[in-house]
């Protein structure tokens, strides 16, 4: 079975459906490179990638461990190149609500966000910044 089914809609836009759930995304071409910004860019999709994965396999973590970290936010950045054009950094910014975490806990939610799969798949010539405010 597919990932994703994605048709290119004219007008530098695309519609991506989730194949399993039927959830549709929508991208543009950015403002910088001929498009509108009427939606996520697809290199804006890479940089949001990021960041959802590292709440998401940190909620994995937290879960096993009694850890809350219901409400955190992540904050991205992604920061552009030319020649070839590229991604060159994305700035991840993770804030944290007050919930008094351990030194351990903090531990274990750095290591789990800076090893999820989506970070690990970004080339290493892609800088990740990452912060994480507690």
């Amino acid at each position: 079975m597919t990932t994703s089914e994605i048709i290119y809609t004219g007008g530098l836009h695309c519609k991506a459906t989730h194949t399993k759930s039927g959830v549709v995304i929508e991208t543009d071409a950015p403002t910088d490179n001929h498009g509108k910004g009427e939606s996520f860019s697809p290199t804006d999709s890479v940089a949001n990638a990021l960041g959802t994965c590292m709440l998401t396999t940190m909620g994995i973590a937290a879960n096993g461990r009694g850890i809350n970290i219901d409400n955190t936010t992540a904050k991205i950045l992604k920061v552009m190149a030319a020649g070839p054009r590229r991604i060159s950094e994305i700035h991840v910014e993770i804030k944290f609500p007050h919930n008094n975490y351990s030194d351990e806990q903090k531990r274990i939610l750095e290591e789990t966000a800076l090893n999820c799969p989506v970070a690990k798949s970004i080339h290493p010539d892609i800088k990740q910044k990452v912060t994480f405010l507690y």
